[in-house]
């Protein structure tokens, strides 16, 4: 499909956010193109390493237009089934979607609305969405170029598979969700792993016989009714608190939870977060077992109540949780020689920061964030889906921009019709 001169509204990207939106926008009649940046549809899923699956349940890929039709809802899709799958709802809800064009400048129209200037020429939008997830810049910390220049450095963006590493022990700086994984899997390869443990927290995988999505969406669908709902945004702590990685999780093996003290039990090595570089010589923080400490504290000090409460308002017959985690307590190394430790590699788990600078609009705040309520910016007109914390913690899941979606739709007059829940299996 070629670019025309003009369209009611532009969505930008053709991941699930910008699909949601598209399926919105048609079932209101509304005319509008969907542009994405890559030559191929699937999303950011494509971006993924070759072993990555899901840490979310099949049943969540289940979007407006198109619910989850597999034969295993409980178990967690490979990189190319869920990139096959967001491919696929783009032909099933006929998007109008120009591939390969990358939007390199919003602005103000001249007439009216807004002017997208890209790749394959101008555009002109009475209404713009924007959803491009978000996972913009992969970000490496400033300590990086103070390594040693033998090791091989790769941000999990780029990072493939364990046989394309050097031969040799790997540092892995990062535990969030992609941080746990990629080192559980060097670790079943034979590497020597050393983890260098950040702030995520953790979730069991199961909580009172149901996968912690499942409890995720019921608080979703059913929570506001009974008057039990997540925190939102505007209860962070503060706003930097958006850039905290998500509880870390897996889906290999069938899905499981990641207990940090019981990797290290098993051989795993891990370590402060980096405070310095002398040579081969790593400075690192103290404090380790203080932050797994932290770490084990985020489910029962955030979650645990609030699931227990909707529980018991909503009815549920839910057995007792039954999560068993290590009391394990790794040593605390103050430094670590990285040839001594026979590391070759670094690999940065360490997350991404955002790119909305061809925005020429002043909605960012101090962190590059677009400023917005839910998703409707402060520029008529402009709308946003897919944020980190765009409402609260459902909203980087892949059930969150139906939700989220429904809520942009409806700030924007458009006329939907019966809400289309999400599925959330008993």
């Amino acid at each position: 499909m070629e670019l025309p001169a003009r369209t009611d509204t532009a969505i930008i990207g053709a991941g699930q956010a910008g699909l949601v939106m598209s399926h919105y926008l048609a079932q209101a009649g509304r005319a509008h193109l969907v542009i994405e940046r890559r030559q191929t549809l699937g999303g950011g899923w494509q971006d993924r390493w070759d072993e990555f699956t899901l840490v979310s349940p099949n049943w969540s890929a289940s979007f407006p237009g198109q619910p989850y039709d597999g034969s295993e809802p409980d178990a967690f899709m490979p990189r190319d089934e869920i990139a096959d799958r967001v491919r696929r709802y783009a032909e099933t809800i006929k998007a109008p979607v120009v591939a390969g064009t990358e939007v390199t400048r919003l602005t103000a129209n001249s007439d009216d609305g807004f002017l997208l200037e890209t790749t394959a020429g101008p555009l002109k939008a009475r209404e713009v969405v924007v959803a491009i997830g978000a996972f913009h810049r992969p970000f490496i910390p400033d300590v990086a170029p103070a390594l040693p220049s033998r090791l091989a450095q790769v941000h999990s963006h780029a990072y493939r598979r364990e046989t394309a590493l050097p031969a040799g022990g790997v540092l892995v700086v990062g535990s969030g969700q992609s941080g746990v994984q990629i080192a559980e899997e060097l670790a079943e390869a034979g590497r020597d792993v050393y983890l260098s443990v950040g702030t995520a927290g953790r979730v069991p995988r199961r909580y009172r016989g149901r996968d912690i999505f499942g409890w995720l969406a019921a608080l979703v669908t059913r929570g506001p009714q009974i008057g039990i709902t997540l925190p939102t945004v505007d209860n962070l702590p503060s706003p930097r608190a958006r850039f905290a990685g998500n509880p870390a999780l897996s889906g290999h093996h069938g899905g499981h939870s990641t207990d940090l003290r019981a990797m290290a039990e098993s051989g795993m090595t891990l370590l402060g977060r980096i405070e310095g570089v002398a040579g081969e010589r790593l400075r690192l923080a103290p404090g380790l077992n203080a932050t797994l400490d932290q770490i084990s504290r985020m489910f029962p000090e955030r979650f645990q109540g609030l699931l227990d409460r909707f529980i018991e308002l909503a009815g549920d017959d839910a057995p007792r949780d039954d999560n068993v985690w290590s009391g394990f307590r790794p040593p605390e190394l103050a430094d670590l020689d990285l040839a001594r430790a026979g590391i070759s590699t670094v690999v940065w788990t360490t997350g991404y920061r955002p790119n909305y600078d061809w925005i020429d609009f002043p909605i960012l705040d101090d962190m590059g964030l677009p400023k917005t309520q839910r998703g409707v910016s402060e520029v008529p007109g402009l709308y946003f889906l897919g944020l980190l914390w765009q409402h609260d913690q459902a909203s980087a899941t892949l059930f969150g921009p139906t939700v989220d979606g429904r809520h942009v739709a409806n700030s924007m007059g458009l006329t939907l019709r019966d809400p289309e829940p999400i599925s959330v299996p008993a």
